[in-house]
């Protein structure tokens, strides 16, 4: 399977996920900004593709990203989803404008739903929708806040 990047409500990709579905494959669908990858999102896709046969990557546009985290994106949506793209767990990424992709999960509905375990399942957005929603272990210490504050702090740039 070709690895694609799509923007929004695309209709290839619904056709795509139902085809899928109807073939008895399992869809796995997880979100997030991913702008500088480390080891923890590595980690984690790996993990969130064990759910599945399926792994789609809904990720916030730069738009989003800016509303909901203030001075970011560091990287550019392009950017960030053609290396989310070449990553071997991702199967398909998804590009969406609003804060949350509770409207994206709707849209494709995947089976199970994964986040990071800095969510607890409750507060994981679109839950309602899915079957399964699991929150994967966090790995303590390495974030892309943390990457950030430690080139400031160390003056690297």
């Amino acid at each position: 399977m070709n690895r694609k990047i799509y923007k929004g409500f695309s209709k290839e990709l619904k056709e795509i996920i139902e085809k899928e579905k109807a073939g008895g494959r399992r869809i796995v669908f997880t979100n997030g900004c991913f702008d500088i990858i480390h080891k923890g999102h590595v980690r984690y896709l790996k993990e969130a593709k064990t759910l599945g046969d399926i792994l789609v990557v809904g990720l916030n546009s730069d738009s989003s990203v800016r509303r909901i985290k203030p001075g970011r994106p560091i990287n550019n949506e392009e950017d960030r989803a053609e290396v989310l793209a070449s990553l071997e767990p991702v199967d398909f990424v998804v590009i969406f404008e609003e804060d949350t992709p509770y409207e994206i999960i709707k849209f494709l509905g995947p089976h199970i739903l994964v986040k990071g375990g800095d969510w607890k399942v409750e507060d994981i957005v679109g839950s309602d929708l899915v079957e399964k929603t699991i929150s994967l272990p966090y790995v303590e210490g390495i974030s892309t806040t943390e990457i950030i504050r430690r080139i400031k702090t160390q003056h690297i740039c």
